[in-house]
């Protein structure tokens, strides 16, 4: 599946439309289902980007651990069949997810900040 990294291609309006509406109802389905399974309660989808031809869409997460990707990937296919039940789409396109890569910088980031600050308080 080829889709693009967040945030490395300027989306189409309708992709961009797509990819807000796709969030939300993930989102809200995610939280549906959190009441159920405990292993979807602490995640947080920071963003969708669909493929140009709508096929395929890539689901960020602020983390997935290895017990939340066993759950998502168990629940996929009831979130696509939500999907498909909410919004108008000639196709629903079929869900993978992914840590947000934005996320992983900024703890990257983050982690070398605290780094300097030891070196500069302690010596």
């Amino acid at each position: 599946m080829d889709v693009p990294a967040r945030g490395s291609q300027r989306p189409y309006a309708r992709v961009a439309r797509v990819n807000a509406l796709l969030h939300e109802v993930v989102a809200e389905e995610l939280e549906r289902r959190a009441d159920s399974d405990e292993r979807l309660r602490l995640l947080t989808v920071t963003g969708v980007a669909c493929e140009p031809d709508l096929r395929h869409a890539a689901v960020y997460l602020a983390s997935i651990p290895p017990a939340s990707a066993e759950a998502l990937a168990l629940c996929r296919r009831a979130l696509q069949q939500a999907i498909g039940r909410q919004l108008r789409l000639r196709r629903v396109p079929v869900l993978e997810f992914r840590v947000d890569p934005a996320i992983v910088a900024g703890e990257r980031v983050d982690a070398a900040l605290r780094r300097v600050h030891r070196r500069e308080a302690g010596g």
